[in-house]
């Protein structure tokens, strides 16, 4: 059975289209994440979900170092200006700890990295000094604690360095690293099942017989929730026929925490995956009031969450960005914050249909005064997947917005960001 599991009631019917936002929190509330923790070396823990804080046992630096390579002195034998010239009295490189206190009046040779000894606060590079035999010829006028690096100034023993919940990036890796950390607690993968429906859709490579379409929908999907963390397993194209798409499903349920599917879920006569999955679980058919992406079909197959995305291309890509991604993130177990988005003018005009929400394909450009603007594709058919390709994010447009001039400030959600 699947780790994720919710109650098929979660998604009890509503008459009217729904709200974006509320689809969102529906979708939320309908799963939580119960994916097992493991614990992995750090080179195998890069996009996987941080299970548990991590609690530095060090403080970093250990020792007040030195920030470059120069000479260390006490900042009170330095004078306010002019030169002075101080013997030097030992050497200290990185890794060394110095044996005893810097005498006043002394300075010691010291390499980038290397703990200041006892007595010293301030390092004066060495591209500012002059050797002339075994002293050195100081400038005047420096601050105290110039190029020092105090201890603890990047963390400090005990301190929270990594929360849980993290998708784990290579400057997490470090830290890690840095605090002595050689592996991760982290939550086991989510196992995505992903399969489209369709008579129509043929494998690419093979042969397209008229009326027939290579099948897109299957390959962005599942790089999408590839690129959000999860593993996928690619179920192919179902049949058109109620058995098939009843046992694809059965089947799915079996060793999956999701399943998702793209197409074939409408009121028509050829709605085999909505009756599967409602003599399977459950199904509630979401008329969500968004563009690209009205219909989503949200249920339980087995005790798994379903989600069927529209047929539509750039409908599916939308709806599981911006309606189903904190579903994912939060079965995985990972935070589920949207990215903040760039607000920035717009460089077209556009009217929408007020108490919809709508995803405009778009991009950023630079305007001819150095500003940055977002363009929009001039299609907004959802069936156009070149679009996609073009733009670079989303212009999220509000509910209660009725259109935008150019100029207006818009806000547009880069995919990068929306993907992690």
């Amino acid at each position: 059975m699947s780790s994720a599991r919710s109650a098929a009631d979660c998604f009890a019917p509503d008459a009217d289209m729904l709200r974006a936002d509320v689809a969102v929190t529906r979708l939320l509330d309908a799963v939580e994440c119960r994916a097992a923790i493991e614990t992995v070396p750090l080179r195998a823990a890069l996009g996987r979900v941080l299970a548990e804080p991590v609690v530095s046992p060090v403080t970093v630096p250990p020792r007040d170092n030195s920030a470059v390579d120069g000479f260390a002195v006490n900042a009170e034998d330095l004078p306010a200006e002019g030169v002075v010239l101080l013997p030097v009295a030992t050497r200290i490189a990185a890794g060394q700890i110095a044996t005893s206190a810097l005498a006043r009046g002394t300075a010691a040779r010291i390499f980038t990295g290397a703990p200041l000894p006892p007595g010293a606060d301030t390092v004066i590079p060495q591209e500012a000094c002059r050797v002339e035999g075994g002293q050195v010829a100081l400038p005047g006028g420096i601050r105290r604690g110039a190029n020092r690096r105090p201890a603890g100034e990047d963390v400090r023993a005990g301190a929270v360095v990594l929360e849980a919940g993290r998708r784990l990036r290579p400057q997490d890796l470090g830290l890690a690293a840095t605090v002595g950390r050689a592996s991760l607690p982290v939550r086991a993968r989510l196992r995505a099942a992903v399969f489209s429906t369709g008579d129509e859709l043929r494998e690419p490579g093979g042969e397209l017989p008229d009326g027939a379409i290579y099948d897109s929908n299957r390959f962005t999907v599942s790089a999408l929730l590839e690129r959000l963390g999860a593993a996928v397993t690619d179920l192919g194209i179902l049949p058109d026929r109620a058995d098939a798409v009843h046992a694809g499903l059965r089947d799915a349920a079996r060793d999956h925490d999701l399943i998702v599917t793209s197409g074939g879920v409408s009121t028509g006569e050829e709605d085999h995956v909505k009756a599967a999955v409602q003599a399977l679980g459950g199904l509630h058919f979401w008329r969500v009031a968004v563009r690209p992406g009205r219909p989503l079909a949200v249920g339980i197959a087995e005790g798994v969450p379903f989600v069927g995305l529209p047929g539509n291309p750039v409908a599916a890509m939308a709806t599981l960005l911006m309606l189903v991604r904190p579903m994912v993130l939060k079965l995985m177990g990972a935070e589920l914050g949207l990215p903040v988005p760039w607000r920035v003018p717009a460089a077209f005009a556009f009217k929408k249909r007020p108490g919809r929400r709508e995803w405009l394909r778009a991009r950023l450009v630079a305007a001819p005064d150095g500003s940055v603007r977002a363009e929009r594709f001039p299609n907004e058919g959802s069936g156009i997947l070149t679009s996609m390709v073009w733009a670079g994010g989303l212009v999220d447009l509000p509910e209660d917005l009725p259109a935008v001039a150019e100029g207006d400030v818009v806000d547009f959600l880069p995919f990068e960001a929306l993907l992690g």
